[in-house]
């Protein structure tokens, strides 16, 4: 026998080392309907944002990412507050 080998939880021929099927394991358990795979996760938004690509100075880009997590939001909601000042 291989030593490496990990054995298994439980064993298929003794139903008493099965684990038990409590709400945990049912929660964590894929879903199907009509034999297709529900998948799990957040719901499609209304508006998703795309992936741009944006050539901008290395400074910029240090102070944008020193300023923490999150700074592409922010950069977002930035221009977003420009091009609102910006169309009025």
């Amino acid at each position: 026998m291989n030593a490496n080998r990990k054995t298994p939880a439980y064993s298929p021929d003794n139903r008493d080392d099965a684990p038990e099927l409590d709400d945990e394991w049912f929660a964590r358990a894929d879903v199907h309907e009509n034999g297709r795979l529900i998948s799990r996760g957040r719901p499609p938004v209304e508006h998703p944002k795309q992936r741009v690509t944006l050539r901008l100075d290395g400074d910029v880009v240090a102070a944008l990412r020193a300023s923490g997590r999150g700074w592409q939001t922010r950069v977002n909601q930035a221009l977003k507050e420009w091009i609102g000042k910006g169309a009025a």
